[in-house]
């Protein structure tokens, strides 16, 4: 089958969830060849598109910037998106003002059609990254505007803006290149006091705990599983691509491992940002979740380290995708955010009904992330973990990243503000 010089990513927003074969088979050769972690890049730059898909001028937009800057990344600079510095985005910027002529059409098509003899959507061979101009039949030279260029690099700032609150890295190239002055487009995206990182209170994680349990009581087939995947990324401080299948990684049960020497149970998580690996400790209310969940499942109380039972197997076989017809099979992200989106909406509901409104609305407002924001700063807040003890388990670069998460809340700072004395001694 012929392909395009250069491979479309996000297909339209009707089939953008839907796995394509193609661009697997593409993400898993480029982390073997030269980007370790492509495909976990990839499920976050997913996530982030998915949030436009509200506005589909937008979506188109930001697709179109996605595509062309990842393709860069991946097939070209081959360099992963958490090594990127300003030097990198401006030989980016380079690249865009002067792309290779075999990646220019000069008329828009699809990037991805189907195929009547596969009878799948497969990348268009006609596709390219950049559009170029004709007139009266001649090719004109390649162009770009320095407003497009401002653009692109807005659209970037925003998603590495997002990287930075997902806790993939901890800088904004874009950002460093548009405050140079040049590509000057507006106010800058950070992340400020005002756009706090989302967790839970201790009263809104408890309605969503109890309800998960309330689920798994009525409906165990169904929601056994959904009690132990809240329950292991509230404790394990997990991003939601850390237990979906994805390409090149299917999370197994014997990811769960005990330490030789000192006997502690270990969360072993082989691939995260940036490539790296790293284990989280257990708690004890954890293994014993892990041991209830097991003995529904039919396994025994723990895992060996050979365990290859998938961590969360689908109740129906796949019915598209890579996975077509299997049962026995991982469940990818798509599937286990709107399972915990399930969740939270109905604790939010339960909150509401018993006349906590403020807090369903905030609830609501809660992402699958939140949760690994919300065990975090549960952790330091409430458990009183060391700060180095939950950098090392939530797998930041620097104990500064940890630190935020010290009473994380404005409700919380402000309350413990409020009786705050002048004189301790005078009681003043």
């Amino acid at each position: 089958m012929e392909m395009p010089p250069a491979m479309p990513l996000f297909d339209g927003i009707a089939h953008v969830e839907d796995a394509n074969a193609h661009v697997n088979q593409y993400l898993t050769r480029v982390m073997l060849e030269s980007v370790p972690d492509a495909g976990f890049v990839y499920e976050l730059a997913l996530e982030w598109l998915l949030e436009q898909r509200h506005s589909e001028n937008n979506y188109k937009t930001y697709r179109s910037e996605l595509t062309t800057f990842l393709q860069w990344c991946f097939d070209v600079a081959k360099i992963s998106l958490a090594d990127l510095r300003r030097q990198h985005m401006n030989r980016y910027v380079e690249y865009c003002m002067h792309p290779p002529a075999e990646l220019i059409a000069y008329r828009n098509v699809a990037q991805f059609v189907v195929s009547k003899i596969l009878d799948e959507r497969v990348p268009n061979p006609l596709w390219r990254p950049f559009l170029g101009k004709r007139e009266q039949g001649e090719v004109l030279p390649y162009r770009i505007t320095e407003k497009a260029l401002k653009t692109k690099l807005a659209i970037l700032s925003s998603f590495f803006g997002y990287l930075i609150q997902e806790e993939y890295t901890e800088r904004n190239p874009a950002l460093m290149l548009i405050k140079n002055g040049r590509y000057k487009a507006g106010p800058a995206n950070s992340m400020s006091d005002a756009e706090e990182m989302k967790a839970f209170t201790e009263l809104q994680w408890s309605y969503v705990m109890e309800t998960a349990e309330q689920l798994a009581h009525a409906d165990p087939e169904q929601h056994q599983r959904t009690r132990f995947l809240i329950s292991l990324m509230y404790a394990c401080y997990l991003r939601i691509s850390e237990v979906a299948a994805r390409p090149g990684f299917a999370p197994v049960m014997g990811q769960f491992r005990r330490d030789s020497k000192t006997s502690v149970w270990l969360y072993f998580i082989p691939h995260s940002k940036g490539g790296k690996k790293r284990t989280v400790a257990v708690s004890r209310k954890l293994l014993s979740a892990l041991r209830h969940y097991r003995r529904y499942l039919g396994l025994d109380d723990l895992p060996s380290p050979a365990d290859n039972t998938p961590l969360f197997i689908r109740h129906r076989a796949a019915g598209r995708g890579r996975d077509v017809g299997l049962l026995n099979a991982n469940l990818g992200i798509r599937q286990l955010r709107e399972e915990i989106n399930h969740v939270i909406e109905l604790a939010a509901d339960r909150a509401e009904k018993d006349g906590f409104s403020q807090d369903a609305r905030e609830m609501r407002t809660m992402t699958p992330h939140s949760i690994r924001h919300t065990g975090i700063s549960h952790d330091i807040n409430l458990n009183g973990r060391p700060l180095s003890h939950v950098q090392a388990d939530a797998g930041h670069d620097s104990i500064e990243t940890t630190s935020q998460y010290l009473h994380t809340s404005r409700a919380e700072r402000h309350e413990s503000a409020e009786n705050k004395s002048l004189n301790r001694l005078l009681g003043d």
